[in-house]
């Protein structure tokens, strides 16, 4: 299973004009243990935030949805 995840996710990255990634399923079977698991082994710096913990950061979709707003203040939460 972890094989087959790693590869679609691998696959995924390697994209030209990838849409972004969403993961759905039940509660307690992996999906931010592979999600992190991902991000340290294919990328540089990685940075997970947990919206539900992080209550604060909501706040930064009501404005709008603007990308570059939005990564600008992830990466000052994330320093």
């Amino acid at each position: 299973m972890y094989i087959n995840s790693i590869k679609k996710l691998i696959k995924w990255k390697l994209e030209g004009q990838r849409k972004p990634l969403v993961f759905l399923g039940a509660r307690q079977v992996g999906k931010t243990w592979l999600i992190q698991e991902f991000g340290k082994t294919e990328y540089k710096q990685m940075v997970y935030i947990n919206f539900e913990r992080a209550t604060a950061l909501q706040e930064m979709f009501l404005p709008d949805l603007d990308i570059k707003r939005l990564i600008t203040n992830f990466e000052i939460y994330s320093k």
